[in-house]
């Protein structure tokens, strides 16, 4: 089916207690990690959406009963002049996670066909030769046995003003608005219009979309944390390893321990 960002915007709130369901996925995700580390696992979480629609809010969430050892949050921004003398794909390629990790893409290789687009930074030919080669690159990725999730975080125009004027209203968050955000929001018809392109030519079977519905913080950090659970808890062995009987013996010599099932 067609995603239409449409269908999301009815800002519908959680229906349950926020801070209970909230810990319960939490717990969900730290199970997922020492998976991870267990079967030597590897995953990328992808966030994509519009300025201010939550995406930092709800990777904190995400983020916040895992082991910092073994995951890393990369935020992406304008590329480097080292990064642009390369193929637009190589620093994402340089940020991939390895055995036992999980990376965490805030904005991402969608870039390309997004704000590359919108606003002129790629040519034409470029950015419609950009949804083969991120198909491609997403069906290595999924091929070499990394798990794949990206989701999409959509607000309406009314709700991101509402957030947009927040940040301004409180000191300790007017760091995180710039001019870009509003030289973006100028422009959202022609960004829906790349969106619902980008929709179409890279929802594929090996790595498809999830959008969320952002209207409501709290009803999309449960949403986008469930899906990723989910997703993950699908793709990684969600065993626990047995005990090392060395480890057994060791820990029965040093304090009496006792064997409990």
């Amino acid at each position: 089916m067609t995603i239409d960002l449409a269908d999301y915007e009815a800002g519908a709130k959680h229906e349950g207690k926020y801070g209970d369901d909230l810990l319960a996925l939490q717990e969900r995700l730290e199970r997922v990690q020492a998976a991870h580390i267990t079967h030597r696992q590897r995953s990328v979480i992808m966030i994509e959406g519009w300025d201010a629609a939550g995406k930092g809010g709800i990777i904190q969430r995400m983020t916040a009963r895992l082991d910092p050892r073994y995951f890393e949050v990369w935020p992406i921004g304008a590329p480097t002049e080292e990064e642009k003398a390369r193929h637009f794909l190589w620093r994402f390629w340089t940020r991939l996670p390895g055995n036992r990790e999980i990376s965490i893409f805030d904005r991402s290789w969608y870039g390309r066909v997004l704000v590359e687009r919108v606003e002129g930074f790629a040519t034409e030919a470029e950015w419609r030769k950009g949804y083969d080669e991120i198909n491609e690159f997403e069906a290595q990725l999924t091929g070499s046995r990394t798990n794949l999730v990206k989701l999409f975080i959509h607000v309406t125009q009314a709700e991101q003003d509402k957030r947009l004027a927040d940040r301004l209203n409180d000191p300790w968050k007017r760091w995180k608005t710039g001019t870009e955000d509003y030289r973006n929001r100028a422009r959202r018809a022609d960004y829906l219009d790349a969106m619902h392109e980008m929709f179409r030519l890279t929802d594929t079977r090996w790595a498809p979309w999830k959008v969320i519905d952002g209207n409501n913080k709290k009803a999309a950090r449960i949403a986008a944390l469930t899906h990723v659970a989910e997703a993950l808890e699908a793709a990684v062995p969600m065993t626990p390893p047995d005990r090392d009987p060395a480890l057994v013996e060791l820990a029965s010599e040093a304090f009496g321990y006792k064997v409990k099932d």
